[in-house]
């Protein structure tokens, strides 16, 4: 079942992307001469966000002027909306890869196909629940009107802007903690109240704790999984794991789409209820059905150059590492979001339910040093962002007053 070991002088220059954080995990092979590295895919796509992201800026900006001036709240609040779908489409462009990283390279899946399934996926997940919906819309509470919008989308924007830096740089960082880090930059900024003991309750302390469960109990039950089998004919073995795996890397994607598409569900609930819109007790389906929607597209739509490269052995894990990896980040991710209802990193949750796997291979199987550079990130991001929020929300409070 154990992939073998690679031969020396085979192992290729760390890759910055990070669509190839779950890839650099364990030894990779170089990618093959003339063909684009992981980090020049990766870097294609952000290119096309900056316009996006400085006109979504500067159209806050205007909204935000025109609408303290002439009380056009409504225009104001369809802008945040929209901001926040682009953040959920960019949360599913930047989280793909590492969501279905597993079946692509252990070929259970191939990429066209492994995109598809988990844009069906995502798109499924996000009507199963909004539990995490309403912890994320309870972080803060800002000024009720169009100075809580302006608070709303200074920290979408933060968390916006944080994502695509991030991904340039190829940083593992996190959505999610992008995404709660900017409302609470600015919240902060804006002197709102903000609910610290959901920051830490609901958000630090599952961070910090889900990683580690995932690394732990993949480790467990891959040494299940050696000493079941470990008197069966490997071939036969690896076939029936990349069956198993289809519907593990299925059961990866609907946690995905569970987790990732509620966090934006919250943010627009907060942003209706500083406009009267809603009392927050429950989430409209539109919100449901236009976050569903747009973390699918965004899964499809920008997964598939990192897939592609995925797809030809980025990542060295056999079928049952594999379906180790994405059965036990998908009951973590179910269990966070139903029982603690707590909005977790799926990247952390699958990178390290990878490094546990990969663990029980041999301890230098797994790059320690990608674990440093995820500890880093785990550490700078939620601050980093809520430092970028806290700026775009001074810039847009300066002009809108």
């Amino acid at each position: 079942m154990s992939a073998p070991d690679e031969p020396p002088g085979r192992r290729g220059p760390a890759d910055p992307a990070v669509g190839g954080t779950v890839g650099k995990v364990l030894t990779k092979p170089s990618p093959p001469s003339g063909e684009p590295t992981l980090a020049q895919q990766a870097r294609r796509g952000p290119d096309r966000f900056w316009p996006l992201l400085g006109i979504g800026l500067l159209a806050v900006i205007i909204s935000g002027a025109v609408g303290l001036q002439s009380e056009a709240q409504t225009a104001v609040l369809i802008v945040v909306v929209l901001i926040a779908l682009v953040f959920d489409y960019t949360n599913g462009f930047h989280d793909a890869a590492n969501a279905i990283a597993t079946s692509v390279s252990t070929r259970a899946l191939t990429p066209r196909a492994a995109l598809l399934m988990a844009a069906v996926m995502n798109l499924v997940g996000a009507l199963l629940g909004v539990e995490v919906a309403k912890t994320v819309s309870e972080v803060i509470t800002p000024p009720d009107g169009l100075h809580g919008l302006t608070v709303v989308a200074a920290g979408v924007l933060g968390a916006i802007t944080w994502n695509m830096i991030t991904w340039y740089f190829g940083l593992p960082s996190s959505s999610s903690h992008a995404l709660i880090g900017g409302v609470v930059g600015a919240g902060v900024a804006s002197a709102s109240s903000v609910s610290w003991g959901t920051v830490v309750d609901k958000v630090a302390i599952p961070m910090v704790i889900s990683p580690v469960a995932g690394f732990g109990l993949t480790y467990m039950v891959m040494i299940a999984i050696l000493w079941i089998f470990r008197r069966s004919n490997p071939g036969r073995i690896g076939r029936r794991f990349r069956i198993a795996q289809s519907l593990s890397a299925a059961s990866m994607a609907l946690g995905h789409g569970l987790q990732d598409a509620q966090k934006t569900m919250g943010i627009i609930v907060l942003a209706l209820v500083t406009t009267g819109h809603s009392d927050g007790t429950s989430v409209p389906l539109w919100v449901i059905l236009a976050c569903a929607g747009a973390l699918s597209l965004g899964t499809y739509a920008g997964g598939w150059r990192i897939m592609r490269t995925l797809g030809r052995k980025v990542i060295e894990l056999d079928p049952p590492k594999g379906f180790a990896a994405e059965s036990t980040a998908s009951l973590i991710l179910y269990a966070t979001a139903y029982i603690w209802h707590a909005p977790i990193s799926t990247t952390h949750t699958i990178t390290s339910c990878i490094m546990g796997a990969g663990a029980t291979k041999r301890l230098s199987a797994v790059r320690w040093g990608v674990a440093g550079n995820i500890v880093t990130a785990w550490v700078l991001t939620m601050p980093a962002a809520a430092l970028v929020a806290a700026v775009v929300y001074w810039i847009v409070h300066l002009f809108g007053a």
